[in-house]
């Protein structure tokens, strides 16, 4: 009656289990693999519907459990913070600390200093690469009316040592060269003036003022500047690189705000006004103390592009002012340095 059972018996019982493993394993084919264009888009179309199903029940259940703590008084679950590239990013020695009191004490002997400290005011030269293409003067009189106090200048034939000498020669702080090839901007070259440094950008995605849609129209007025996540020595001397190209007294009267936002060491620059809207019906304005006709009830406040639009990339800082033959470099991108997806320099 309650004999043991024999070793062949449980061989075979492994055996069955390991062909039904093998024929579930069979049924769930991935859609990549299959030939039939309308049975792949088919088989496509049903995972991702039941992947969309699993997602939403995974939120009603999360909401569910929120409510009911809320109702007894309990504290709602924890939310989960979602793993991305930033926030997994390998460790690097060189982030700034808040409390780095050599990298304070830095500031205020480097070449930056004085027009941070509002001891000079910032004047750019802005030119041209000697083979120039008809979309790089558009970009520079865009870019003109982005940087305050910037002038334009005809390369020509001149060397780049020699504007470099008129420059300082004119009591210019800094010079941008703007390179084209193929007919299009794709290189930024910004060398701070006496004694540099110099620093290579690599430009991309650039969207000029025009093709931007409901784009506005930037004033005179001296825009307020916001630079994000420069968290590393590098990132933050690049910063502050930036930051010398602009006065550091913006005008709020003006509402312009210019935004570099760097994200895994790519620098998305992005130019706004802000625009203040009232949602109250008509006749709601009041007159102030001085007779002007003022909005009265919920004012909302916008942001309007402006434009130029573009994204840049570092790929080199150099010692000095620029010099291709006896340069000496502080820091060079390259391939061999992109070793993860997880590792920034900025």
């Amino acid at each position: 009656m309650g004999g043991k059972r024999k070793n062949g018996e449980d061989d075979n019982n492994d055996i069955e289990e390991k062909e039904e493993g093998s024929v579930n394993k069979k049924r769930e084919i991935l859609p990549s693999l299959i030939k039939n264009k309308q049975k792949r888009s088919a088989v496509h179309a049903k995972v991702k519907h039941e992947k969309k199903r699993e997602k939403k029940k995974k939120s009603k259940a999360r909401e569910a459990a929120e409510r009911r703590a809320l109702e007894l008084g309990e504290e709602p679950p924890v939310k989960a913070i979602p793993r991305t590239i930033e926030n997994t990013r390998e460790v690097d020695e060189t982030v700034c600390m808040p409390d780095d009191q050599e990298l304070f004490a830095g500031n205020d002997a480097d070449e930056f200093s004085s027009i941070l400290k509002q001891e000079s005011a910032p004047k750019i030269l802005i030119t041209t690469c000697r083979f120039n293409s008809s979309r790089g003067p558009a970009f520079i009189s865009e870019l003109l009316s982005v940087i305050p106090n910037a002038h334009y200048y005809k390369r020509g034939t001149y060397d780049l040592k020699k504007i470099v000498e008129y420059a300082n020669n004119k009591d210019f702080t800094s010079i941008i060269v703007v390179h084209t090839n193929r007919r299009e901007p794709d290189a930024l070259l910004v060398m701070s003036l006496p004694d540099g440094p110099t620093a290579h950008f690599k430009l991309s995605n650039l969207v000029l003022r025009k093709n931007i849609k409901n784009h506005g129209n930037p004033t005179s007025h001296k825009p307020e500047l916001v630079l994000n996540n420069f968290t590393t020595r590098l990132g933050h001397r690049i910063g502050r690189m930036i930051q010398s190209l602009f006065p550091q007294d913006p005008n709020f009267r003006g509402r312009r705000v210019v935004t570099f936002h760097n994200q895994r060491d790519f620098i998305f620059f992005r130019h706004h006004r802000y625009v203040f809207d009232s949602k109250e019906s008509k006749g709601t304005k009041a007159k102030d103390t001085k007779g002007e006709n003022t909005l009265q009830g919920n004012v909302v406040a916008r942001l309007q592009e402006c434009g130029p639009r573009f994204t840049l990339k570092l790929t080199s800082l150099q010692h000095g002012t620029f010099d291709t033959k006896g340069g000496e470099y502080e820091w060079v991108h390259k391939p061999e340095m992109d070793t993860s997806r997880r590792r920034f320099f900025l």
